[in-house]
């Protein structure tokens, strides 16, 4: 991996490379995509049923056989082993209790003229929400999409997730029982976005799609936005590691690792003013990759996208990050609050010796849905508030309307808009 120092004259060209690390060739794949949207708006569930046959290797003799039956749902659910369901229903309470937080409110103001203005949130009526399936199928990501979605209000929540060889994740399923879904549909990637983004004879269309995917999901929910509304285009996953010489390297290496086995694309960074810990990270990583049973994938993630910087000081390597920007940020440090403030970007904060980033993705309740690639720059976590949407709530007295009317007509006027002029002068008085 590579173990440079913020003053090496060659340290610009590696940070500018690392701060690409969430660039996606969608190009490469958008006409790809853009013909399976295509085929799907006009073929609808044909559509499906040929692309689940040429990407998934089985054939639906119709599109009731796409739809998941909520009994096999129960029946995976019955048959998961006594302590994994026990910490599935942690998980699940505990997210659904921080999610509970994020619920935004309605309000009113009425001022002494008798205007009230306000907002009413409401709930979008249908939410789609795309989970990975197959061998690489995570219980977690259906919690953590679903769960806000329920948390919102949403009437009716779809899901697609992919089947190769029709053959459903257990543990996914069981998740779909435990979190009260019923209409979970066996198609996957550009297909599955399409589908809920337009609508078939068997997929209704919905309002909102989220969930994580690979490019061609990715790029499938770039080209359907503003037809539907997403969540954010995730990349792949990645870590930044704040740390000084009150952290254990041990237990550094390994959090830099559970991302870095994710994916050959993932990215693992650690920035720290202490070389001492630098040296000892690099040799624990080595020992650690090892004894890891996804070993080839987290090489060649640490061989080819990840990185140890060594700074002067912790606020050179607090500034650095925040050029980063990453989707998961751990703060190694005795006082890891003290740096708080000084955190402006990353999609989720980890504080303390004893916080690794991997409790966030199961059991802690913050939404494991983060923004990836330097987007924590304006992107936040997938919460309530994606499910929802707000309307202006105005309302004018008479005695309102003729205290500012005039200047709201005067602006029309200079803009040129004489119905909108006239709308307001002909209440002026009554």
């Amino acid at each position: 991996m590579t173990l440079i120092n913020a003053n090496d004259s060659t340290f610009p060209a590696v940070f500018d490379e690392l701060l690409g690390r969430g660039k996606m060739d969608m190009e490469h794949v958008s006409s790809i995509v853009k013909g399976l949207i295509d085929e799907i708006r006009s073929d609808k569930d044909d559509a499906l049923i040929r692309h689940i046959a040429k990407f998934d290797r089985w054939t639906p003799k119709e599109g009731q056989e796409l739809r998941i039956d909520p009994a096999d749902m129960k029946k995976a659910y019955d048959a998961l082993d006594a302590e994994l369901k026990a910490s599935l229903h942690l998980a699940y309470d505990r997210i659904r209790a921080y999610h509970e937080k994020q619920l935004p409110k309605s309000w009113f103001d009425t001022e002494a003229n008798g205007t009230i203005l306000g907002q009413k949130v409401t709930p979008v009526d249908r939410a789609g929400l795309y989970i990975p399936g197959g061998k690489a199928a995570y219980p977690s990501s259906l919690l953590m999409n679903v769960i806000p979605a329920q948390v919102a209000g949403v009437e009716q929540i779809v899901v697609a997730t992919p089947t190769p060889d029709n053959e459903p994740n257990e543990l996914l399923l069981a998740a779909c029982h435990l979190c009260g879904v019923d209409q979970v549909f066996k198609v996957g990637g550009a297909s599955a976005i399409a589908a809920m983004a337009y609508g078939t004879p068997m997929i209704p269309k919905v309002d909102v799609i989220t969930g994580p995917g690979n490019i061609f999901v990715a790029t499938a929910k770039k080209m359907v936005f503003g037809e539907v509304n997403i969540d954010m285009i995730a990349g792949p996953s990645e870590i930044g590691v704040l740390a000084d010489d009150s952290a254990n390297p041990n237990h550094i290496a390994i959090d830099l690792l559970s991302q870095a086995e994710h994916d050959e694309m993932a990215s693992s960074i650690l920035i720290t003013p202490s070389q001492k810990l630098a040296d000892a990270c690099a040799v624990e990583i080595e020992k650690w990759l090892k004894k890891l049973p996804r070993e080839a994938i987290a090489r060649k993630s640490i061989e080819e996208r990840a990185a140890i910087i060594v700074t002067e000081t912790m606020e050179e390597a607090v500034k650095l990050m925040n050029e980063i920007a990453p989707e998961h940020l751990e703060v190694a440090t005795d006082n890891p609050f003290a740096l708080l403030p000084s955190i402006k970007h990353a999609g989720a904060i980890f504080l303390g010796h004893y916080t690794p980033e991997a409790i966030g993705d199961y059991v802690a309740g913050p939404n494991h849905t983060l923004p990836t690639g330097g987007t924590a720059k304006f992107y936040s976590p997938l919460g309530v508030e994606n499910f929802m949407k707000k309307s202006s709530i105005i309302a004018f007295s008479r005695a309102a309307i003729n205290e500012i009317g005039g200047a709201c007509a005067l602006i029309a006027h200079t803009e040129g808009l004489g119905a909108h002029e006239a709308s307001v002068r002909v209440r002026l008085g009554d």
